[in-house]
């Protein structure tokens, strides 16, 4: 992959609309886009400027009106000159126009190539980078604010602050192999105690917002499970305010799962309505159990739903006992109050699990259920400049480097010599700026921004 390429790629979807952009980047675009376009001087016109114009093909034919956005290097997106074609959204004639550039040696981009030259342009690091493609992705607020926030720099910045302390350190300690013979040392041994104790504070609190961020990023997955008849699919209605599920008194009516996203505060909650467990009587039923078995074993929360009326507390915590996995959190609600308002629900009651009195049907307790499972991912109010990690390669990466720490502090406590612990602190220092890309490899890259759209 060049960065002296000229690069070409549609930005906009695919599909008929109004407008489709062309996205043209590289030594060459001012000149190619300037020599088909009709209507001003590209090659004279100032950065940050919009034209209005006809661009024609090779035999002079006009293919479309559009208008050109210029933006010269380096204050541009990726830092090369860039031009942006905005044509009516006809695929016909977005293809027609590619197909110019296309002949005249100019290349397609591939998927994340313009965000690429930006990271390696200097214009973004590898964080932000990968941001963009956060943004693109985000179907609600949180995600989005949450993309924001690190487009911004938000783990990047501290990273690298600390990063750069430890360098400093790692300098010393590097010096110190110099005077190997002489038994000196440089470095304060326990100031840079000090110091990994801060960034090792630092990195576990960003892997504990892990859970957190990952959750706003891809959703919560989470599992309605009971018995048949328990009033399940009536619950997931109420929940979404409308009749998504088949309602009966039959039991058994789910067979197959039901899959819906509920909103709760910014918060993507993926629902899952599934077949009652039971001694399955036919084929199909069977397979509906073992679908709502799968379901929960891959669920962040397990919603266990009961029928007041029709089960004994005993039977609830064999339930329980038998559905719910390690680290899954569950939340118990006591169905069909209605039914039986003089039921007590403390007698249900296993370990601290919570438990939510409801009549589905009646909508009673269902605004408290959400802003039950609200509470159930976000604990505490999340702070508008709050740290989190939403990216599994940064916990891989802070994993790594917080290993390498806590090896110098043993070295450090062992009188290892000055060699060994100047390897672990370069450990560190590789897999903190792998975060933020001071330190990747073309594979690295190449796995990062095979995800992004192509045009981005």
């Amino acid at each position: 992959m060049l960065l002296s390429d000229t690069i070409i790629a549609i930005a906009t979807p695919p599909g008929v609309g109004a407008l489709g952009i062309i996205r043209i980047a590289g030594p060459k675009a001012f000149e190619l886009v300037d020599h088909f376009f009709i209507g001003a001087d590209l090659l004279k016109a100032d950065s940050h400027t919009i034209h209005f114009g006809v661009i024609q093909n090779e035999d002079e034919d006009p293919i479309d009106e559009c208008l050109t956005f210029l933006f010269r290097a380096p204050n541009s997106y990726t830092g090369d000159d860039i031009i942006e074609i905005s044509c009516h959204g006809s695929s016909y004639v977005l293809q027609a126009v590619i197909e110019i550039f296309l002949r005249q040696g100019v290349r397609l981009a591939k998927p994340g190539e313009f965000t690429m030259r930006a990271f390696l342009n200097g214009k973004m690091d590898l964080s932000q980078a990968e941001a963009v493609a956060d943004l693109i992705a985000s179907d609600s607020k949180s995600a989005h604010d949450l993309a924001i926030r690190q487009m911004r720099g938000g783990i990047s910045e501290e990273i690298s602050k600390l990063r750069q302390e430890l360098i400093d350190f790692a300098a010393l300690i590097e010096l110190e192999l110099d005077f190997g013979e002489e038994d000196v040392e440089f470095a304060d041994r326990k100031k840079l105690q000090e110091l990994i104790y801060k960034i090792r504070k630092y990195i576990q609190q960003l892997l504990q917002s892990f859970q957190l961020g990952n959750a706003i990023k891809q959703g919560v997955s989470t599992v309605i499970a009971g018995r048949p008849n328990a009033g399940k699919s009536t619950l997931l209605n109420a929940l979404l305010n409308e009749e998504r599920a088949i309602v009966t008194e039959i039991p058994g009516t789910t067979r197959d799962t039901v899959e819906e996203i509920l909103n709760i505060k910014g918060v993507s909650f993926r629902l899952i309505d599934t077949a009652g467990i039971r001694e399955a009587r036919d084929q199909v039923e069977a397979i509906g159990v073992e679908r709502t078995i799968a379901s929960i074993a891959t669920s962040q929360i397990l919603v266990y739903v009961f029928d007041v009326t029709q089960i004994t507390p005993q039977d609830v915590h064999i339930d329980i006992r038998s559905l719910r996995r390690e680290n899954q959190a569950v939340l118990v609600v006591a169905n069909k109050m209605d039914l039986n308002p003089y039921t007590k629900p403390e007698k249900f009651q296993l370990e601290q699990i919570p438990i939510i009195t409801t009549s589905a049907k009646n909508r009673m307790n269902i605004e408290y259920l959400k802003e039950s499972l609200y509470k159930l991912v976000i604990e505490e109010e999340v702070q508008e400049d709050s740290t989190i990690v939403s990216n599994l390669r940064h916990v891989g990466a802070l994993q790594n480097a917080d290993a390498s720490l806590d090896a110098v502090l043993s070295g450090i406590d062992k009188y290892v010599t000055h060699d060994f612990i100047a390897m672990d602190i370069r450990q560190a220092l590789h897999h903190l700026g792998e975060i933020t890309g001071e330190i990747h490899t073309d594979d690295l890259l190449d796995s990062i921004f095979s995800r992004f759209c192509i045009g981005k």
